[in-house]
Parts: C-alpha cells; sequence; structure tokens
C-alpha cells in the first residue's frame, strides 16, 4: 500500500503526465456528461420502456458500450460503433485491395490517408444507423414524447432527418474526443471510450445481481459469494491471457572493440500469445451487432433474431469464430516477421539453429502461428461465458462482466492504460538518474 501511494505521488510530480491525466479526464467528462443530453424533441420523462429494452440481451450490449446512451435515446446514442465498423471494413480492404495495401506500406502519410478514408465510411455507416436508431424510437417509446412532432408541427421526415444530423454530430464528436485523448492523454481514446462506458454500467449489474440474490429464493448469499468468486479467477485468467508471452531466444554475435574481444549477448524475443489485445473482440461483436440495423434494433425481428439471442448456439458459435479468425487478421497486422527480422540482422543478431534472412522470417512466422492459435481459442472461450453464466441463472445484466467481451475490453484496455503511464515512470526515474551524475544508472538501464 505505501508503495501504491508513493507510485501515485510521482504521478503527480511529472508535469508532463500530469497534464496528460488531467486532459484524459476532462474529455471523458465531456463524454459522459453528453450521454445524459436526450436528442431535442423527446421527452425524456417517457424513455421508460426503451430503458427497459436496452437493460438485457444484444440490445443491452450495446447500451453498454455506449455507456447508457443508447438507452437513453442521446445524442451519443450510436457511440464509437459506426467507427469501430468503419475501421474493419477499411483494414480488411488493406488486405484484400492493392490501393490500400500501399497505403499501409507508405508509413504516416498513408496512415493519415486512411483514417480520412475512414472517417468518411463512418459517416456513410451512421446515415445507415442514423434512421434505423431513430425508427426504433418511435416504435419503442410512446407517441406523444415526440414533443417536435405532437407540439410543434414537425413532420416526421423533417424530424428524422434532423435527429439523423444530430446523431451524426454526436458520433463524429465522440471520435473526435477518441482521437484527442490518444494525441495529448493517455491510453488509446477509443478503447478508453469504449472502456469507461462498460464501467458505467459495472455499479448497476453488480446491484441487480445482488437484489436478485438476496430479495429472492434464487440461491441466496451463499450462491452470490460463489458467483464473485468464479468472477475474480476469470478476471485473473483475462489478465493472464493478455500477458502471457513466448520467449524466443536470440544470440547477438561476438564483437571486437579494439583490442579487446567481446562473447555474444544472449537475449529474448517475448511474443505475445495474443499480441492483438482486445480489437478482435471490439471487431467481432461489431460484426454481430451489425444485423440489429435491419431489424430496427430490435433483436426479435429479421436475421437478428436468429443470431441476436447472445445465450444461443449459433450466435456464440459465429462469436466466437470471428474472434480467431480476427486474432489471427490483426496479429498479421501488428507483428511483422520480415522487419523484426531485419532488425535482428542489423543489429549483429541471429536465432541459434535459424539462418538469417528468409529463414528467420519463416520461423518468427511458424512461431507466431503456434502461439496464436491457443492465445485465439482462450480468447473465444472466455468472450462466450456469459452465455454460460445465464443458463447458470446469473443476471442478465451481471452476466455480461462474467468474462466476455465487456470484461475484456476492460481489463486489456486498464492494462495498456497502465503500461503506459508506468513508461513514464521508468523515463522520468532515468532522466533523474543521469542529473545526479551517477553513471550506475545508465547501466543499469
Amino acid at each position: 500500500m505505501k508503495k501504491f501511494i508513493e507510485t501515485i505521488k510521482n504521478i503527480f510530480k511529472i508535469e508532463e503526465l500530469r497534464k496528460r491525466l488531467a486532459y484524459t479526464l476532462g474529455l471523458i467528462l465531456v463524454y459522459r456528461l453528453g450521454c445524459f443530453i436526450v436528442l431535442p424533441g423527446i421527452d425524456a420523462t417517457m424513455l421508460a420502456k426503451l430503458q427497459n429494452t436496452a437493460s438485457s440481451g444484444l440490445v443491452g450490449l450495446l447500451n453498454m458500450f455506449s455507456g447508457g446512451a443508447f438507452g437513453n435515446a442521446s445524442i451519443f446514442a450510436l457511440g464509437v460503433m459506426p467507427y469501430i465498423s468503419a475501421s474493419i471494413v477499411v483494414q480488411l480492404l488493406g488486405v484484400f485491395v492493392p490501393y490500400f495495401r500501399k497505403l499501409q506500406m507508405e508509413g504516416e502519410s498513408g496512415r493519415k490517408k486512411m483514417n480520412q478514408l475512414t472517417r468518411y465510411l463512418t459517416i456513410l455507416i451512421i446515415c445507415i444507423q442514423g434512421p434505423a436508431y431513430i425508427a426504433a424510437l418511435h416504435n419503442q417509446i410512446p407517441g406523444q414524447a415526440f414533443i417536435a412532432v405532437n407540439r410543434l408541427g414537425w413532420s416526421n421526415f423533417a424530424y428524422n432527418l434532423v435527429s439523423t444530423v444530430i446523431l451524426m454530430a454526436g458520433s463524429m464528436f465522440v471520435m473526435w474526443l477518441g482521437e484527442r485523448i490518444t494525441d495529448r492523454g493517455i491510453g488509446n481514446g477509443i478503447s478508453l471510450i469504449i472502456m469507461i462506458g462498460i464501467v458505467a454500467r459495472l455499479p448497476f449489474a453488480i446491484a441487480a445481481e445482488v437484489g436478485e440474490k438476496l430479495t429472492t429464493t434464487n440461491g441466496g448469499l451463499l450462491l452470490l459469494i460463489v458467483e464473485f468468486l468464479i468472477w475474480f479467477f476469470v478476471i485473473i485468467a483475462a489478465i493472464a491471457l493478455v500477458q502471457a508471452v513466448r520467449r524466443v531466444p536470440v544470440q547477438y554475435a561476438k564483437r571486437v572493440i579494439g583490442n579487446r574481444q567481446y562473447g555474444g549477448v544472449r537475449q529474448y524475443i517475448p511474443l505475445k500469445i495474443n499480441a492483438a489485445g482486445v480489437m478482435p473482440i471490439i471487431f467481432a461483436q461489431a460484426l454481430m451487432l451489425f444485423p440489429l440495423i435491419f431489424s430496427r434494433w430490435d433483436a426479435t425481428r429479421g436475421l437478428a433474431a436468429t443470431l441476436g439471442n447472445y445465450t444461443g448456439f449459433w450466435y456464440n458459435f459465429i462469436f466466437a469464430i470471428l474472434i480467431i479468425i480476427f486474432t489471427y487478421f490483426y496479429t498479421a497486422v501488428t507483428v511483422n516477421p520480415t522487419m523484426m527480422a531485419e532488425d535482428m540482422k542489423r543489429n549483429g543478431g541471429f536465432i541459434p539453429g535459424v539462418k538469417p534472412g528468409k529463414k528467420t522470417v519463416e520461423y518468427l512466422d511458424a512461431i507466431m502461428s503456434k502461439v496464436t492459435l491457443p492465445g485465439s481459442i482462450f480468447l473465444a472461450i472466455i468472450s462466450i461465458l456469459p452465455a454460460f453464466g445465464r443458463k447458470f441463472g446469473i443476471n442478465d445484466q451481471f452476466a455480461s462482466f462474467y468474462g466476455g467481451t465487456s470484461l475484456l475490453i476492460l481489463v486489456g484496455v486498464v492494462l495498456d492504460t497502465l503500461q503506459q503511464i508506468e513508461s513514464y515512470l521508468l523515463m522520468r526515474h532515468y532522466d533523474g538518474l543521469m542529473k545526479t551524475g551517477r553513471l550506475t544508472g545508465r547501466s543499469g538501464m
């Protein structure tokens, strides 16, 4: 505890880190306030049915990702999901379309062009999702709730058009907040926004589960304790999955400096079991939510009725397969064996028993394929745990935290953010040692 308090003090001693944290918290506060601003022309007191619908099932999961904005008919109701969907499409195009593949290889300039294309595609997706959401509002809440139509004399078309534009502006503003957090704050902004929405729903989920177990004969206090113990072990498993690595030995060649000869140095390349992090979960979940658009956000209609039952076999089977596919896809995008082999050769390193060059690339690629398979399967298993939790009588809201997308995003984003904070602390500590003139700090680093 003493070390933790000392670490908190050190964080506030570093001016740049202190400013970044304050900037991040400020933008998160703006986002959370916006989640409670109801679309103009709607009576907020008549949203009970919509909020009840958005408290469970697949729509409840979408509501959780938006931090409750979906059920509040907020200007941020669509959240960052249109941007996530656009990112999926653009990254897939980078694999299959030569033009986008070329942009990926152009470095910073190519990345800027792809980001711009992603924004344009986000607007196009909002033009589809926005009217579908407005149609869902007309189906879920009483007609008297639409003040602009009933009292001000607006036509339904005019109101729907204006509301779609507002939803578009709100979603683009949330995306802008995420980009600003990434550039000037701490952590990945889009992931943090999703995580904050999940955290905001966690107290309500725990309260619902505690209330259900203590006020009914469905298990009582003993079963509640068992559930929380199992939840704790699932969290530990998720953390282990995010942090697990496979170390590949690298031998650096002997070097002669002056008249002295230095022997080879053995080091390791840490290859993560789950190098893709939480992105496969986010991508797969975005695709599973896609059928809701065509059913006007009603999980009991159309294709969503077949695939929208998140406790059903087909939903979880397809969800698990998508997670495995996206894990391999995102690992291939983020981990480049060719670049690793070139850097190793440039620094005089080699893998014992493997020839430098093409053989090293093939070896690293084979290692990544082998470690990614169990990692992706483990990721898929944890992701479908909420379905089993619901089958064993856990409350619908709390079951979504019993593993699944919510827990993995929560664990992954928190660990990534803490890692960035730790890097600032280590960097500051290193600078401080250099200023004191003690050269032992340099050798230690």
